[in-house]
């Protein structure tokens, strides 16, 4: 099944849902003994740049919708799905799920991986780190606990199934 954001509640995904860091430096505290899941080509790119491979990464190829510039080379397996823009597909659920217990593995999102939070802390293990970008203000680190899972549930529901 594939989910749909309403307009209306896209309000509540503006704000960082974690601690707000200005990059993977000043973060590297805050996920240094964690499963690192990655979302976004630029928080991708700038965890590989400071010698650090996630478990998991989550690209598009864009950054704020624009074609991303940083290359990311992960020589790790990948897996393609489709997500358009404002979903969270059953493909990018699955996709992510399994990536969790797969070893490393790098998904990579036909459309949009901007809402792949969700389904990557509703499906990561208690104390993984979630890593994504805050356009123009640096990375939020996300460590999964049962407050960071109820969060996404909460944000999760506001979905609508189509």
């Amino acid at each position: 099944m594939d989910y749909t954001l309403p307009d209306e509640y896209r309000k509540y995904f503006r704000e960082p849902f974690g601690p707000l860091f200005q990059d993977i430096i000043a973060a590297k505290d805050e996920f240094a003994d964690c499963m690192i899941i990655a979302v976004g080509d630029v928080v991708t790119h700038n965890l590989v740049e400071a010698g650090i491979l996630p478990d998991l990464a989550v690209i598009d190829g864009s950054t704020m919708r624009e074609p991303c510039n940083r290359e990311v080379d992960l020589s790790i397996p990948e897996v393609g799905v489709s997500n358009p823009a404002g979903m969270i597909t059953g493909a990018l659920i699955r996709a992510i799920g399994d990536a969790m217990h797969a070893g490393p593995r790098l998904v990579r999102v036909d459309g949009e991986e901007d809402l792949a939070v969700i389904p990557a802390i509703r499906a990561a293990p208690d104390g993984a780190c979630v890593l994504y970008g805050q356009p123009g203000e640096g990375v939020v680190v996300i460590t999964v606990d049962a407050d960071a899972r109820d969060k996404a549930d909460k944000l999760f529901r506001l979905f609508v199934a189509v």
